[in-house]
């Protein structure tokens, strides 16, 4: 795929809520990554939540507050890189609307333009090239449904899959089905979210792939958990992190 624009020589990282306490290992090989390429990466330690759940939940207000504290550590006019679909769609795409006909709205537009997600900047960005050092794996990928519908980042995700030459990618029967977290849904309609999980850890089973990748740490926290109740033993881990540890000289 041809690259986007010029490489930044500076760009943002938005490490997200459960990468920060569930999946550090993820964020700091995304950083990584995009270190690698030659590209300075500034990660603001102040940054917090992007008010996704606070908007799902019904509280705007609340969730404009917290927009606006990730607006203001972003402000210089680099690139703002985020390892998951769902908080890049969060920021890229509803934070305009969150703020339709508010004084800070162009502000907020001119924030939600920088923003992209991490596979994608990887490939249209910095067109990397990826050598594979490990051994024959068979994977499989779930696309969460933010990545799928509102982002479009699917086929740069499975582009830097397909680069690593020993890595076989079986494709789900049903991808575009959702793996049932859907943050506070899983919370709010605990059975009908069971259902939803049990049938895409049946469709990952069908593979007989090794592990289990996807770009959205919720989806993985989600599917990870009901395969451990089940007692099956496919490894779930995010792009970032296995394109790092396949690819890294150790």
């Amino acid at each position: 795929m041809p690259q986007e624009s010029q490489k930044p020589e500076k760009v943002y990282y938005f490490g997200t809520c459960l990468m920060d306490s569930i999946y550090p290992e993820a964020g700091l090989a995304g950083l990584k990554l995009i270190q690698r390429e030659g590209v300075q990466v500034i990660f603001p330690r102040e940054q917090s939540c992007c008010g996704q759940p606070a908007y799902n939940s019904g509280f705007p207000k609340e969730a404009q507050k917290v927009a606006l504290k990730q607006i203001r550590l972003f402000a210089e006019n680099y690139p703002i890189v985020v390892p998951s679909g769902s908080c890049a769609g969060m920021m890229k795409h509803h934070y305009p609307l969150l703020f339709e006909g508010d004084k800070n709205l162009q502000r907020v537009q001119q924030f939600s333009e920088r923003v992209v997600e991490l596979s994608e900047f990887l490939v249209q960005s910095l067109d990397i090239q990826l050598a594979d050092r490990g051994q024959p794996i068979k994977v499989t990928w779930h696309s969460s449904c933010h990545a799928l519908r509102e982002m479009h980042i699917i086929e740069y995700s499975k582009a830097l899959i397909r680069q690593l030459q020993n890595v076989e990618l079986v494709e789900l029967q049903n991808e575009h089905e959702c793996c049932g977290f859907g943050g506070t849904f899983a919370i709010k309609q605990p059975k009908i979210s069971g259902t939803m999980v049990a049938d895409k850890v049946s469709d990952i089973r069908q593979t007989g792939a090794e592990r289990l990748l996807a770009g959205d740490c919720g989806c993985l926290m989600n599917i990870s958990g009901a395969m451990d109740y089940q007692n099956v033993s496919i490894r779930t881990q995010h792009l970032a992190e296995f394109i790092w540890e396949r690819t890294h000289a150790k």
